[in-house]
C-alpha cells in the first residue's frame, strides 16, 4: 500500500515550551525519522511512503526547525524526543537520524534506553562532533562569516556545500536535492534572529558512554560524505558492540535524498533483521 504524503498533514504535540511538529503515516512498529541540522522533516519525503508500508513512521521537526516552535528556555533535544515518543505512545522506537538527527538518536539510546529499539545513523557519530578536516573547517568558517555579515544567500551557498561534499562540484549533484537543502536551510534560518539566545543544552560524555549501547546500530553513510562525518560514524561503529556500516555509493551527506532507492533498500534490510 502506497502512502499519499498529501494525506499526512503536519501535526503538533504541545509541550511545556511550545509545540513540536511531526508527520505520521502507516502502522506497526514505531520508527522515527530525525532530520539534519537546519533542515526539516521534508528531507525524508522519499522514505516516509516506503517505510509506512510496514511501520508507524513519525517524521519530526526538531525544536527551532520546520514547523516546530523555537525554544524560549534551556532545553535538550533528546528530552524533546523522549517527550514526543511518550506523548505519541511510540516507544520503543527505531530511530533513524542523519547528522544532527543521528546524534539525537544516539543521545536517546544513552539517556532513555527504554525508549529505543534500534538506531540508524547517517554521517554522524554522536552529538559531540569532532571537526578537523581542512575542507570541513573551511565550510564551517564560510557559514560563520556569512552569518556575521547577515549574508543569507552566502550562508545558503555554504550550507549546500555539505550536500556536495569535498569530492564533487555542485553540477555533479541532482539540482532537486541541492534546491531542497537550500530551501530548508533558509526556512530554518528565517525562524531565528541575529543575536537571539541559544537555549540548546548539549548532552555530554557521549563518546565515553556509547560502548554501553545495547540495541542494534547501523551506520548508513553516503560514500562521498566528508572525511570527518565518515570518521565519526566509523568511530561509533567501532565502539558499539555488534554495530556495522553500510555505504551508499555515489552519494554525499544526504544519501537518502540522492539515492533513495538504495538507501531505502539498505534500511529495509536492517529493519527486517529486527523482526
Amino acid at each position: 500500500m502506497t502512502v499519499d504524503l498529501a494525506s499526512t498533514p503536519v501535526r503538533t504535540l504541545q509541550t511545556a515550551d511550545g509545540r513540536l511538529a511531526y508527520r505520521e503515516a502507516g502502522s506497526g512498529q514505531p520508527l522515527v525519522l530525525l532530520h539534519g541540522g537546519f533542515t526539516d522533516h521534508r528531507m525524508w519525503e522519499e522514505q516516509i511512503p516506503v517505510l509506512a508500508a510496514s511501520h508507524r513512521v513519525i517524521a519530526w521537526d526538531t525544536r527551532g526547525h520546520g514547523a516546530s516552535d523555537n525554544a524560549t528556555r534551556p532545553f535538550r533535544q533528546v528530552d524533546d524526543l523522549a517527550a514526543l515518543l511518550r506523548g505519541l505512545d511510540a516507544a520503543p522506537a527505531v530511530l533513524v537520524g542523519l547528522c544532527m538527527g543521528g546524534g539525537i538518536a544516539v543521545d536517546c539510546a544513552l539517556e532513555y534506553p527504554e525508549l529505543v529499539r534500534a538506531v540508524v545513523v547517517s554521517g554522524v557519530g554522536t552529538s559531540e562532533p569532532v571537526f578537523e578536516d581542512p575542507w570541513v573547517l573551511e565550510v564551517v568558517a564560510e557559514q560563520q562569516r556569512a552569518l556575521a555579515a547577515v549574508d543569507l544567500d552566502g550562508w545558503a551557498d555554504a550550507f549546500v556545500r555539505w550536500a556536495v561534499g569535498p569530492h564533487r562540484d555542485l553540477s555533479d549533484v541532482d539540482p532537486r536535492v541541492t534546491r531542497l537543502v537550500r530551501e530548508m536551510g533558509l526556512a530554518t534560518l528565517a525562524k531565528h534572529s541575529p543575536g537571539e539566545p541559544d537555549h540548546h543544552v548539549p548532552v555530554t560524555g557521549t563518546w565515553e558512554r556509547v560502548p554501553g549501547i545495547k540495541v542494534p546500530l547501523l551506520a548508513l553513510n553516503g560514500a562521498l560524505d566528508s572525511p570527518d562525518h565518515l570518521a565519526m560514524a566509523a568511530r561509533l561503529v567501532d565502539l558499539v558492540p555488534g554495530a556495522r556500516t553500510v555505504s551508499v555509493p555515489g552519494a554525499g551527506h544526504y544519501p537518502n535524498m540522492e539515492d533513495p532507492a538504495r538507501f531505502n533498500a539498505e534500511l529495509t534490510a536492517f529493519l527486517e533483521e529486527l523482526s
